[in-house]
Formats: structure tokens, sequence, C-alpha cells
């Protein structure tokens, strides 16, 4: 596995697409010893799934490399939300009222403020977390002026056996209408489809960690 040389080659396809793009290495189940490969060639942003998980493995990172961006790609539960803001710079899976309100009060008590992407259930997938588009508009505004969070743009989780472009689209169709800038679409799968539809961030794991 040339951690590396993956991360390169993958930085290359995202640059011929759109230089401004930028990669969260998702690094769930990684060791530290994979991580600081990346970590030595100046890369910044990783996003993890688990909050207990990102505690254990970044709990010393900040003392040996600055400017380092954690971002929770995960679902979120509304008990961990004081820990995530502990430990998080960016989440990526704020979804519903009482998260919100959650993450608003752990803000307040650690005088610390994130940024957030709203996850929109474009499929309207059951099993999927997500808000729902009929409440999507209405939560932005929750969000921004009555809990005052610094919601800077969309996520979503296209259906697997869907043409994720379509989704990919509403999502960016959203975001114009919202005044929101930044869009987290696209994995490894489908990275070159969020880009081609405006992708900011693309969470990206098996890529590099193959």
């Amino acid at each position: 596995m040339d951690i590396t040389n993956n991360f390169f080659s993958l930085q290359k396809k995202v640059n011929t697409l759109n230089s401004k793009t930028k990669i969260i290495v998702v690094t769930k189940n990684q060791s530290m010893s994979s991580i600081k490969q990346l970590l030595d060639i100046g890369h910044l942003d990783f996003g993890e799934n688990r909050v207990q998980e990102a505690k254990v493995k970044w709990k010393d990172i900040s003392n040996n490399f600055t400017g380092v961006k954690l971002h929770m790609i995960g679902k979120l539960q509304s008990n961990k939300a004081t820990e995530a803001v502990k430990i998080f710079d960016f989440i990526h899976s704020l979804d519903n009222e009482n998260l919100a309100l959650k993450l608003f009060n752990a803000e307040f008590e650690n005088q610390k403020k994130l940024k957030y992407f709203i996850q929109v259930n474009t499929g309207e997938e059951a099993q999927k977390s997500g808000i729902k588009i009929s409440e999507c508009e209405d939560f932005i505004d929750f969000c921004l002026y009555e809990k005052k969070l610094n919601i800077i743009g969309l996520m979503c989780l296209p259906p697997k056996f869907d043409d994720c472009s379509t989704h990919f689209r509403l999502l960016r169709e959203i975001s114009i209408k919202k005044k929101l800038k930044e869009l987290s679409m696209g994995m490894s799968s489908d990275f070159k489809d969020g880009i081609e539809n405006g992708s900011t961030y693309i969470r990206i794991g098996s890529l590099i960690f193959s």
C-alpha cells in the first residue's frame, strides 16, 4: 500500500477537474502510522466517522502538527455533541433540530465555533440520515438564524443505485437558493461526478488506503 503515491495520483485527478476542490482523507479504522504519511507531506483535512475513535486517535496530534482540520462525516448522535465540538472543526452530518440545539449549547460551553454542513436525504431513503428535502430550507434558516450556527454548506449521500449526478445537482440547486458556498459531495466511487457538479469537498478513503 503506497499511501503517498495514491494521494498524489488522486490530487492530480482532482486538480484537472477543479483545483479548488479540497480532499478530506477519510481515516476511519486507519492507524496513526498510516495517517502520519499524509501529515508528513502537508495534508491537513481528515475525516472520521465516529466520535470515540477520533478522540482516541487524534488526541495528541495538535501538539505535533499545526493546521490540521478534523471533519466529522458520520452520523452524529445528539448525546455525542459535546465531545464532537471539542474534537472536530467541521461537522458534515447536521440533520435535525435536537442535534442543532445540542451543538449550539456545546459551542457556548466550550467557547468554540465549528463549521457545519447540513446533510440532506436527497433520495428520501428511510434507512439513511439527513433532513428531508421538503424540510431542508426551513431547517437551514432555523440553524442559521435561530441557533446562529455557522452553516457553510450542504452534504448528501446519493442512493447506491441512482444516478449520483441527479442528487448532486439537486443539492447544488438548494445551496444556490440559500446562498451557501460549500458542497460536500463525492466519495471514492463518485468524486468526479461530485466535482463536475460543484463539490468543494470530497471525502476519500479507499482510493488512498488500498
